[in-house]
């Protein structure tokens, strides 16, 4: 393994990894972003990895620590808190002898930061953040979050920062509170970018915060992303277990019907991928009932009225997709897609795959492939990996019709698309 790792030669690594853990392609891929096709392709010798991004998923996916694979060290390596050093030695020689890294900058700065902004926090520093995070929402929505990791990251340092100098009260329960958004949203990016394991460890932080401020909601809330991302990664059955541990921890807060609703739906996904199509379709009748409540309730939290009709209509056509019913999927979906505003241009990009997929569901293979084209168009407008990798999971699809004049051009507009 030092051997493989030290040439970068993947198809040994995958082929290590299966004969000594026992772990399938199918799982490999799904651990590491990427489709089983594509891992066959490597272990067969047809394909090599060398972007940065692509290895580092598989660094993280794998566990196989980043100096292996020449990287920085991944952030799951050694949790700070349990490093344990020799006693360090007196400032002047550390001065002397040790070089300055990014590490020693970060931290430098991190200090100037504390020192500036102590006892400065003030209601209008809450709002500011919050204003901000808004901000990032939409400019992932519309752009994909590879962009905006940087600044995520850095914001959530910041407020972690302001955490530990403010007192207990008010405010503090304030920023504990945005520290909790801005680790999600952190977490939400590095999941569109497919480093799951990354996410999981903001999804994680971001839990934890939550709780800490007993916020049940946004424990729910964070429980339905990590829920989303376990479908993702092929584990199913625990996608439904985080689901209902989403729920158990929103039910009998107020005002919780649109919250609910939007629970029950991630529940119904992770139910589709089990091709459990009672379950399914009970979550799906749950979520609509919440939904048909929550006109009547207060003001739900502002993270989740995202999930308004439109959502309900297109994410139950998704469900019902998945489940392989395409011909009730199929007018959902693409009524959704109507409804929707442009500037979701990633939202619009994945909904547009699905009502592709619905349509190669029923045999339209004409028709899928222009719709498919549409979903293409908008993926390269957003910064998204989780969309681009769907839709080259529909062109895999398409490999026995590949000699079908819309295959053909397909393929032609995707060659130009990821050229």
């Amino acid at each position: 393994m030092v051997r493989a790792c030290r040439t970068r030669d993947f198809s040994a690594i995958f082929h290590l990894v299966r004969r000594r853990s026992g772990i399938y392609p199918s799982r490999i891929a799904a651990l590491c972003g990427m489709t089983p096709s594509r891992v066959g392709e490597i272990m067969n010798g047809q394909r090599r990895l060398a972007h940065i991004d692509v290895i580092e998923r598989v660094a993280d996916g794998l566990r196989i620590p980043g100096a292996m694979l020449g990287l920085a060290h991944r952030p799951w390596e050694i949790p700070p808190r349990a490093v344990v050093a020799e006693p360090e030695p007196p400032a002047a020689d550390r001065a002397e002898h040790a070089p300055t890294t990014h590490e020693d900058r970060s931290a430098r700065l991190d200090d100037i930061l504390s020192f500036v902004d102590e006892d400065r926090v003030t209601r209008s520093t809450l709002v500011a953040i919050q204003s901000a995070i808004e901000d990032y929402w939409r400019r992932d929505d519309q752009h994909g979050g590879a962009p905006l990791r940087p600044a995520v990251v850095g914001q959530l340092r910041h407020v972690l920062r302001l955490v530990d100098t403010t007192a207990e009260g008010e405010l503090k329960r304030g920023l504990q509170s945005l520290a909790a958004e801005l680790a999600r949203l952190a977490g939400w990016s590095y999941f569109d970018a497919r480093q799951y394991s990354t996410a999981r460890s903001y999804f994680t932080q971001a839990l934890h915060l939550a709780q800490e401020t007993g916020d049940r909601q946004f424990t729910a809330n964070v429980l339905s992303c990590m829920s989303l991302q376990t479908t993702y990664e092929g584990d199913a059955s625990e996608a439904v277990s985080l689901a209902c541990a989403a729920q158990d921890a929103a039910r009998d807060t107020a005002p919780a019907a649109l919250v609910m609703s939007m629970l029950h739906m991630r529940e119904a996904f992770a139910h589709a991928s089990l091709r459990d199509a009672v379950a399914c379709h009970r979550a799906v009748a749950t979520a609509h009932s919440h939904f048909e409540r929550s006109t009547s309730q207060g003001q739900p939290p502002t993270w989740v009225r995202y999930f308004d009709e439109t959502k309900l209509v297109v994410d139950t056509g998704i469900a019902l997709a998945q489940l392989g019913e395409a011909r009730r999927a199929e007018p959902l979906i693409a009524e959704g897609l109507r409804r929707e505003k442009g500037t979701q241009q990633r939202g619009r990009a994945f909904h547009a795959f699905w009502l592709a997929t619905t349509q190669f569901q029923q045999g339209s293979l004409d028709q899928a492939c222009g719709t498919a084209g549409v979903a293409l168009d908008l993926a390269t407008s957003v910064d998204s990996p989780r969309v681009a990798g769907h839709v080259r999971e529909f062109h895999a699809r398409l490999q026995p019709y590949a000699r079908e004049t819309p295959v053909i051009a397909f393929e032609a507009r995707m060659r130009e698309a990821f050229s």
